[in-house]
């Protein structure tokens, strides 16, 4: 069942039964055309919970119309969204495996059961100029039947007011349409959905809540009040943030993206980060918590190492002589990363069905409805933060000097210690960067910069492994082990020169009583 992304930007407005649709006159250079009339019919589904719609997300069966088939509407920035489409199939009351993935890590092992049956009579007018069209203006006559509980009908009217999916400036369209409805007697619907309405929920169960964008009221809040930033709302924020964007990564390595996997793996990272750089704060232990994260990423990594490997390696062999490749060295590249690669994201997707994942799920979310801060990190961000950055760059020299004092057989392994310090550090500015602003960007590009070298490195430390593996494998089959070994020394001078280019940029990096200062001074 293949499905399609789609970008939805609308309006919800309440009318009466009385309020005539305003399509008589339109703005200039446009025109009205239509009635167009339909009946659709939606059947909305959700966990017990209601998890779906506690984050803003909709997943719905509907006939009816053009685009009829099973809808995911997932909540964007600026009041968009992202709507999935699949088709129908001959699914009808429970939901495909392929859309249930696309809120797999919302949903995770609990049950999606039928809500609320939505019945709409439509008439539709398309505004348009010569050449595009601008939107389309929907008058809904609606008609819910909710399931939860004692269930019961509500009937309501309202109009629909969505900018076409190619329109440059949806902003422009919205705003320039709005005065006209709201003379016609509309205004604007507390709801963002149907279903929302249709089971009576308060206005503030919605798309504010959803993770990632719980804390959008606070931070406005702040900023109407000017109150200074705390640690909890600067920590709540970062890891908000990147558990949404491990569900959209998430669903995306669901999906078939082999890219995802990168992305879902640094979102982890970056989770675990902050975990480890506010452990001097926190009120109690989350060290399972991270134990779990480092488990994912162990999970993760596989695929992603594969990945990187068969790119590097392939991209090195393009500057090979063609004389000097002797046997089937790309042959037997591609086809081992490939099934390296093949095989852990096979092992990845396993895991992501896990009940150890879906328990890590549910901690996050714990985590982000309450930070466990100790009575020493509550308080202003830009008093408690500067520390812990001071911690991290304390931890990372030290990283580097134990690479000074590496015996010759242990600097590899130095060098990556060094790079997942120079990484936590990064997070960590990037942590402190709403109360650090240029300054602490600054420092997580130069800590950025430090764990790009040291990871080249890594990289060409596993890749001479895999040329060492593989040439091994070619001479027992017969093959000439030549050009593997040509690789092999092509990989130990892209190392010296990874570690040359790592001294320089060490040289960047603040002591950590100026890291420190960088954040705490902000600008």
């Amino acid at each position: 069942m293949g499905g399609s992304r789609h970008r939805e930007v609308e309006r919800k407005y309440v009318v009466d039964d009385r309020a005539a649709v305003p399509v008589d006159d339109a703005p200039s250079g446009s025109r009205w055309t239509g009635p167009q009339e339909v009946r659709l019919e939606a059947v909305y589904f959700d966990t017990p919970d209601l998890d779906l719609l506690r984050r803003g997300v909709t997943l719905r069966r509907r006939t009816g119309g053009t685009d009829e088939g099973w809808h995911v509407k997932v909540p964007r920035a600026d009041g968009e969204r992202t709507e999935l489409r699949h088709p129908l199939g001959r699914a009808v009351r429970a939901v495909p495996a392929a859309v249930v993935d696309e809120v797999r890590a919302i949903v995770r092992d609990r049950t999606l059961a039928p809500v609320a049956t939505v019945t709409t009579h439509r008439t539709e007018y398309t505004l348009a100029t010569d050449i595009a069209t601008l939107a389309t203006l929907c008058d809904d006559r609606v008609t819910a039947d909710s399931a939860l509980g004692e269930g019961g009908r509500t009937t309501w009217r309202e109009w629909e007011l969505e900018v076409a999916e190619d329109a440059l400036e949806p902003a422009t369209v919205l705003a320039s349409l709005h005065p006209t409805l709201r003379a016609a007697g509309a205004r604007r619907s507390p709801d963002f959905s149907k279903v929302h309405r249709a089971l009576g929920l308060s206005p503030d169960l919605g798309p504010s809540h959803v993770v990632g964008s719980s804390t959008n009221r606070a931070r406005t809040e702040r900023a109407r009040t000017k109150r200074p930033r705390t640690t909890r709302d600067v920590v709540r924020d970062r890891l908000a943030h990147q558990v949404a964007v491990l569900h959209r990564q998430d669903a995306a390595l669901r999906a078939g993206d082999p890219a995802a996997v990168h992305r879902l793996r640094i979102a982890a990272r970056r989770i675990r980060a902050a975990l480890t750089t506010c452990e001097p704060v926190l009120a109690e232990s989350v060290d399972d918590v991270r134990d779990e994260l480092r488990w994912l990423g162990q999970v993760l990594g596989p695929a992603r190492d594969a990945q990187v490997q068969r790119e590097r390696l392939g991209a090195s062999l393009d500057t090979v002589p063609p004389d000097l490749v002797l046997g089937p060295v790309r042959r037997r590249l591609d086809l081992e990363l490939r099934r390296q690669e093949r095989d852990a994201l096979a092992a990845a997707r396993l895991a992501l069905r896990s009940e150890r994942y879906y328990r890590l799920l549910d901690h996050l979310d714990a985590l982000v409805a309450d930070v466990p801060l100790s009575p020493g990190g509550e308080g202003p961000a830009r008093r408690v933060l500067p520390g812990l950055v001071r911690r991290d760059a304390r931890r990372l020299r030290r990283a580097v000097r134990a690479v000074d004092g590496a015996a010759a057989g242990e600097r590899d392994a130095a060098l990556h210690e060094a790079r997942k310090k120079a990484k936590r550090l990064r997070y960590a500015a990037e942590l402190a960067r709403p109360v650090g602003s240029a300054r602490a960007r600054k420092l997580a590009r130069r800590a950025k910069r430090v764990q790009e070298e040291l990871g080249r490195h890594q990289d060409s430390v596993m890749a001479r492994e895999v040329l060492r593996r593989l040439g091994a494998q070619a001479f027992l089959e017969g093959e000439n082990g030549f050009t593997f070994g040509l690789l092999h020394g092509l990989e130990r001078l892209a190392a010296a020169d990874s570690q040359a280019r790592f001294r320089r940029a060490w040289t960047a990096v603040p002591s950590p009583r100026d890291a420190e200062s960088w954040v705490a001074r902000g600008r």
